[in-house]
């Protein structure tokens, strides 16, 4: 591949290759132009991943399962990558082979990359409520993996999504039965039925009666546990998503009693899915102890942004900033002395929006600068402007920031920073000197 030599004045030439060359980016091209070259070297914005803490959270989290009991599904929307699904899957702590995918692209890139294969996958769960026009789809892919004993599972929480499926069945020389996850909304809102609502119920009747599914289990996903911001706080949010599943799970027990013929047809015991990063992170096994001892079928846990984390993570106090394994570099572009609040300094660097996302939190910035008390204050589509807090004076020494210079950038949500870069730079810190020097590169799957 054609490389160039940019002579930036104050900086030694470096070899780099042009952006456009790589505008359809293959992994082993990537790999070959940047391994071994240090950060300070790379074109800004760019996203870091240190491979050794993300391998260290994804074993936290096997472990945190084992404890609590529970079968452990990893979500992969957040870094969308092969060789971050297979360090989710395979951990120091233990394996699993069952994943959630959040678009119809993310199963089809892990088939691609051979994960189902290999064995390395074999439960995908298609992570929305059905939609009617990628039946078609899933159907296709089910037929691939079938042949290597994997499945394709589906959410459902609207009698409609039933009434799509059985029509695509209807049309199949050989009609087949999905597997089902019935979408629980333990109070966050987002999607699902309270299982205490008729509707419910009469969706649990319509599931029952249908040839073309058979119901996996209840599955529930606590985004508004994201508010937490103690342990405590995060075990109430994991108590109330198992009483939530574990409730939808008891009225279906109760209702096929007599109901041979769906009987037959279950899956059970139902499997009680639940949960996000922070209660994912509180379930082990003090709180498994505090759980109701009569559950209705088996745990499993579910989580997605934990092998990465962020802003919004750092704020529920749950983890600590040594286990943030992603950054953005950006390179400050200018300096404005005085320009803030109170009389403050301003500077701006290249990441805007596209690298950082618009997503704001707790920390009421769109980021936080590494190492210096600078945040990103305000940002624009491919700029933004880093800020001091109110009265923190002049900055100097290590806290002073210069043209030229690259800093390094924790934003609010991690999920939608990867969104917006067409590759990752991976470091591993458990290498010696390997913490500041590309060692891989992952491409992300884009599209839906």
């Amino acid at each position: 591949m054609p490389v160039y030599n940019v002579p930036l004045q104050g900086f030694p030439a470096q070899t780099r290759t042009p952006h456009h060359l790589l505008a359809l980016p293959q992994k082993s091209a990537l790999t070959a132009t940047f391994r071994g070259q240090p950060l300070d070297a790379l074109r800004t914005p760019a996203v870091v991943i240190d491979r050794a803490v993300f391998a260290a959270n994804c074993a936290r989290m096997h472990a945190n399962a084992t404890q609590w009991g529970a079968a452990f599904r990893a979500h992969v929307k957040t870094h969308k990558t092969a060789e971050g699904t297979r360090l989710q899957l395979n951990s120091a702590s233990g394996k699993t082979h069952a994943i959630v995918v959040s678009t119809l692209m993310e199963a089809c890139e892990v088939v691609k990359a051979g994960l189902v294969a290999d064995g390395t996958v074999t439960d995908i769960l298609y992570g929305l409520p059905l939609p009617p026009n990628k039946i078609a789809d899933l159907s296709a892919l089910w037929d691939e993996i079938a042949q290597h004993g994997a499945i394709i599972r589906i959410l459902i929480d609207h009698p409609d999504q039933i009434k799509f499926l059985e029509t695509f069945e209807s049309r199949r020389e050989s009609p087949r039965t999905w597997s089902v996850f019935v979408k629980v909304d333990a109070g966050g809102k987002r999607a699902g039925l309270v299982p205490t609502s008729p509707a419910f119920e009469d969706l649990l009747t319509a599931l029952f009666n249908s040839p073309a599914i058979s119901v996996h289990g209840f599955y529930s996903h606590a985004g508004q546990s994201y508010a937490s911001t103690s342990v405590n706080a995060a075990s109430s949010f994991l108590s109330a998503e198992v009483d939530a599943v574990n409730a939808a799970a008891g009225l279906a027990l109760s209702m096929i009693q007599g109901m041979p013929g769906v009987r037959s047809r279950l899956s059970t015991p139902f499997v009680l899915a639940v949960g996000s990063t922070p209660t994912a992170h509180v379930a082990n096994s003090e709180t498994r102890d505090k759980m109701a001892s009569l559950l209705n079928g088996t745990l499993e846990l579910h989580a997605g942004n934990y092998p990465l984390l962020d802003l919004q993570q750092l704020h529920t106090s749950l983890v600590d900033r040594s286990r943030v394994a992603q950054k953005v570099l950006a390179t400050v572009i200018s300096y404005y002395p005085g320009r803030g609040v109170d009389g403050t300094d301003e500077a701006m660097c290249d990441a805007g929006a596209i690298a950082m996302s618009k997503d704001t939190g707790p920390s009421g910035t769109f980021g936080e600068v590494l190492g210096k008390a600078w945040k990103l204050g305000r940002i624009s589509q491919e700029h933004g402007t880093l800020t001091r807090s109110r009265g923190a004076g002049t900055p100097t020494g290590r806290d002073a920031l210069s043209v030229g210079e690259v800093v390094e950038i924790v934003g609010q949500h991690a999920c939608l920073t990867l969104a917006g870069h067409p590759w990752y730079y991976i470091v591993d810190s458990s290498v010696a000197g390997g913490g500041n020097v590309v060692e891989d590169v992952w491409v992300p799957w884009k599209g839906w």
